[in-house]
């Protein structure tokens, strides 16, 4: 993702929006995904072929620039104008928003995916003429979020999995022979781990309401909207997991702060913490820091009665409804994101540090095949979760008010989310 005013140079990172589509995260980590730049075009030149607008938010790995630009000249079947967009916080989103309501919108484009009202409004292309042959190829956790009534609208580019880091000597020491694979275990392990100034883990400076508000939630068993489109997270099991993280939070176990949030791995590097929760992309800066010294864990199950969970979160390419062009515009997203392996395995792990979205594809990416960062493939394919684009920013505000007051708080924890859940099922009925 993209440098922002969270994230120091030492760390630029493409991210999730999510995460699992969208929202999976809250707007801080949206923040955390636009960069500061000047917009840059760059095109191919051809007289017979098509004309096509591509935009990128600004991406802040070193060499994410020129790669585009030469994904576009390398394309023989269109003139593609690459426009790399600046802006912090959510400013890129607001621009293709505004944009694709104008009428000149660029003709691709990437976001974190499609919402109901673009849809109900025509504003942007369904792809599945060019996704079904491969449909089977992506997790059901990355379609979800770009899947509408039926219709995918938008190709995933990369995935993005979190996870737990830990330092394994560290865990030595405590006489720790195993990661925690239940919330229990988790918390007890936290505990152990603290020593002096060293904490246990770091997972942001709320207490890990940023981080694990919606993974908590699958981690129980549960989820956030249905497929026949009903709020169905307000349960005493999604209850229970929040007020484990309470327990957690009162536990004396996490480091409280630090200058970033837990997005940037430098507590970890640091020695602050022997546990800290963040993703794929800090792994080669943690390998420069500590050589073998960590491992990874999804966040842990509730119980015995359900699995550890992950989210799958990244950027996807969207076309839009009224260019100029639209069936080139598709021509091209689909030879970049779905036939062109190269440039897959070259965005994901070439500038960053991420998993294709075509999961052969992934199999067959040298950085990823070999442990930690094959653990992270594995967690990501048998825990992925990711959000429904019904989940809109009303929605997600009310979950996190809820899940605020259970962790911090100490609050009933399925009074919060009944409460919550009404507030979600009102503005549920504004999009079915």
């Amino acid at each position: 993702m993209g440098q922002s005013q969270f994230l120091p140079t030492s760390l630029t990172r493409r991210r999730f929006l999510q995460y699992s589509g969208g929202l999976a995260m809250s707007g801080s980590l949206l923040a955390a995904c636009a960069g500061t730049g000047t917009t840059t075009p760059g095109t191919s030149t051809n007289n017979s072929v098509p004309s096509l607008t591509q935009w990128y938010h600004v991406y802040g790995e070193k060499g994410t620039h020129e790669a585009v630009l030469k994904y576009a000249k390398d394309y023989t079947k269109a003139n593609v104008k690459v426009s790399w967009v600046p802006g912090v916080g959510d400013e890129y989103g607001s621009k293709v928003r505004a944009a694709l309501l104008g009428s000149t919108p660029p003709d691709v484009f990437e976001l974190p995916g499609p919402t109901v009202d673009q849809v109900k409004a025509g504003l942007i292309a369904p792809l599945d003429d060019i996704i079904d042959s491969v449909k089977s190829d992506f997790l059901p956790a990355s379609l979800k979020p770009l899947t509408i009534n039926g219709h995918v609208y938008a190709i995933k580019m990369i995935n993005d999995p979190v996870f737990v880091y830990y330092r394994k000597s560290m865990f030595k020491k405590a006489n720790i022979t195993d990661t925690p694979k239940t919330l229990d275990e988790f918390i007890s392990v936290a505990k152990k781990l603290s020593s002096g100034t060293v904490k246990g883990i770091y997972v942001g400076p709320d207490g890990g309401v940023d981080a694990f508000h919606q993974i908590a939630g699958w981690a129980s068993g549960g989820d956030f909207i249905s497929d026949d489109k009903k709020i169905i997270f307000n349960t005493d099991r999604v209850a229970a997991a929040y007020e484990k993280l309470h327990t957690l939070y009162t536990s004396g176990a996490l480091l409280p702060d630090a200058p970033d949030f837990w997005w940037n791995s430098a507590p970890f590097k640091n020695g602050s913490v022997a546990m800290q929760w963040c993703g794929l992309w800090a792994m080669p800066e943690i390998k420069a820091a500590l050589g073998d010294d960590f491992g990874i864990f999804p966040f842990p199950a509730l119980d015995a009665q359900s699995k550890p969970a992950t989210a799958d979160g990244g950027w996807a390419e969207m076309v839009s409804a009224k260019g100029k062009n639209v069936d080139a515009a598709k021509a091209y997203v689909k030879a970049l994101w779905i036939d062109n392996a190269a440039v897959q395995k070259d965005w994901n792990v070439a500038y960053g540090f991420h998993v294709p979205a075509r999961v052969s594809i992934s199999t067959e990416t040298d950085k990823l095949k070999t442990a930690p960062a094959s653990d992270a493939v594995d967690i990501l394919n048998k825990y992925g979760h990711s959000m429904t684009p019904y989940w809109d920013s009303t929605m997600e505000t009310a979950l996190v008010e809820a899940v605020t007051n259970i962790i911090k708080k100490g609050a009933k924890g399925k009074a919060e989310l009944d409460k919550a859940a009404d507030k979600c099922n009102t503005e549920l009925q504004k999009l079915v």
